[in-house]
């Protein structure tokens, strides 16, 4: 295979659009060979700013052309089980947008399809990739701030009024994978497995709920091991909350309100001792979270490196959301 892999985008969705394609066309190893879009009209501007040379008029067509190597799947989020199953049955690696599936049941099926193909699949949680994060990780992982024993950590935004009252968005239709538990949610759950490093025993959570069923307001809380705990945050009705915090027996760690999506600007974090009400700021150069992913998929379906964040990794999530969710409906605390 040559060392640059050939990349198809399954749609013309605002994330692929936005993000991931520009990524991919910035990265070192990759290239969008070819994009399938049921409205080629629509995608005419996306196609030519980004000299995508390929269009194909159904998903299909895309994942039958043997030059493709690898497919991106930004579709909504009741397509990513489908669409990944058939990426993977025509011989393409698989990266998803998030969440990896509505539930893990459907995470399961599609980790053990692409086991049994030995095709590589990952979930598009970028967040993980920004050298702040990892910068983070490696801190908390070598004991800066002792042990850890709670995480918070928020994603919320605000929805316009009229999206709300039309609840014609996918966000809002529970048959589309909606809600912000599934939407934003488990960028948070996430963050709180990844710090704790050991998976939540048992769930507790409360929502309000659009009239279309989905979740839009959400907290929940995760109990770990140790003394460990753990509250997210994710809703569409509230202003903007996109941080966390990790804090430990020595100190803590918090975030501004970019930590999951901070673009390319320089970003801060701040650690404060055990006893301190004023930490020190910490800076890290600017870095296009979306290309390291791309880049980190490509490197290991090249075999150079193995894949940071396996589908068992997002099947493990997905368990903790489908626990939250239940959690929230009945008022009841879920073991896990």
């Amino acid at each position: 295979m040559a060392e640059r892999i050939k990349w198809g985008v399954l749609g013309n969705a605002e994330i692929a659009r936005v993000c991931v394609i520009p990524a991919i066309q910035k990265s070192k190893n990759g290239r969008v060979y070819g994009l399938a879009t049921r409205s080629p009209e629509n995608a005419k501007q996306l196609v030519a700013d980004n000299k995508i040379t390929n269009v194909y008029y159904s998903y299909d067509d895309l994942l039958a052309d043997p030059v493709i190597d690898a497919v991106y799947i930004p579709l909504p989020n009741h397509l990513h089980h489908a669409w990944t199953l058939k990426a993977l049955a025509a011989g393409k690696h698989v990266l998803c947008e998030k969440p990896l599936a509505c539930n893990a049941r459907e995470a399961e099926e599609m980790a053990a399809a692409a086991a049994a193909a030995d095709l590589l699949l990952m979930e598009g949680i970028m967040y993980r990739f920004h050298p702040r994060n990892q910068l983070i990780r490696n801190m908390v992982t070598l004991g800066k701030i002792g042990t850890v024993s709670l995480v918070r950590s928020s994603f919320c935004y605000r929805m316009d009024e009229e999206i709300l009252a039309k609840g014609n968005n996918p966000r809002l239709k529970a048959e589309m994978g909606g809600g912000a538990l599934l939407d934003v949610g488990c960028y948070s759950v996430s963050v709180a497995r990844w710090f704790m490093g050991v998976e939540p025993t048992a769930v507790q959570a409360q929502a309000v709920y659009h009239s279309s069923g989905v979740d839009m307001h959400m907290v929940g809380l995760l109990k770990f091991a140790e003394n460990g705990l753990a509250t997210i945050e994710a809703s569409f009705i509230t202003s903007l909350q996109q941080t966390y915090s990790v804090l430990g027996s020595e100190g803590a760690i918090e975030l501004p309100h970019d930590a999951f999506i901070p673009w390319e600007r320089e970003a801060a974090f701040t650690v404060r001792g055990k006893d301190q009400e004023v930490g020190q700021k910490h800076l890290t150069e600017g870095a296009d979270e979306y290309q390291l992913m791309v880049e980190h998929f490509a490197d290991a379906l090249l075999g150079a490196e193995a894949l940071a964040l396996t589908p068992e990794e997002s099947v493990r999530n997905m368990r903790v959301l489908d626990g939250l969710a239940e959690a929230a409906r009945t008022g009841t605390t879920v073991r896990l």
